[in-house]
């Protein structure tokens, strides 16, 4: 899976990071409790029983890449109400990193947050870990006009609003799927998280995100080999 020629990382100065379950674990409870509202919100629209409600959830989650996009679509709620529902949670189990936001403020270029989340819910997230002053820009959902990944569309409105070349750019990403869409459009990719079949458009993989960071930013690792 290593980047090779050039692909190098090191050829690289845009550093694109996906938020949940990359730049912290899903483990957290929040993520138990987000998708336990996105189900009760489900259910009182439809008038569904919670089963029903849940696997509706899943259903538009695995359709489109955000359970949102479903929602209005299908049943025509308002995008900003769901969110903001859905979102009401506490994030009492998510600390600062003070790790994590000194390496990824040392790698050269630009770093982006690109998520499927809502702006707000993004930002209240980097504030916990403590990151937000790591990066120079969050795109949410609403600034890809809830074209989510691993859509094309919502990569390409990341691209124009940000201006940069995906030849110049590296992802950071949990989601396989949403991998194969960044590699086609010239992103090298890394996939974070438990181990995967390997694959053409996965470029690196790590179970460790500080880890591989520390082999980027420290000059005595070599960062032209993939690191598992």
């Amino acid at each position: 899976m290593s980047v090779a020629g050039p692909r190098d990382l090191a050829e690289r100065d845009v550093w694109v990071f996906d938020l949940d379950n990359t730049l912290y674990p899903a483990e957290h409870e929040v993520f138990d409790e987000i998708g336990e509202r996105m189900t009760t919100f489900i259910a009182r629209l439809t008038g569904f029983e919670h089963e029903a409600a849940r696997v509706l959830r899943e259903k538009y989650f695995l359709a489109y890449g955000a359970t949102v996009v479903g929602v209005v679509k299908h049943h025509g709620a308002s995008a900003a109400d769901f969110l903001s529902y859905v979102h009401d949670v506490s994030f009492d189990a998510v600390h600062a990193d003070p790790e994590l936001a000194g390496l990824i403020e040392r790698l050269p270029g630009r770093r982006i947050v690109f998520t499927n989340g809502a702006r707000d819910y993004a930002g209240r997230i980097l504030a916990k870990l403590g990151v937000t002053q790591a990066f120079d820009e969050v795109f949410a959902l609403e600034d890809a006009d809830l074209v989510p990944k691993p859509q094309r569309g919502a990569f390409e409105r990341l691209v124009a609003r940000c201006a940069f070349d995906p030849a110049r750019a590296v992802m950071f990403e949990d989601h396989d799927r949403n991998l194969e869409t960044a590699a086609a459009m010239g992103f090298a990719t890394v996939l974070v998280g438990p181990p995967a079949p390997p694959a053409p458009f996965i470029h690196f993989a790590t179970s460790s995100l500080h880890a591989f960071l520390r082999g980027l930013v420290e000059p005595s690792i070599d960062r032209s080999a993939g690191i598992a």
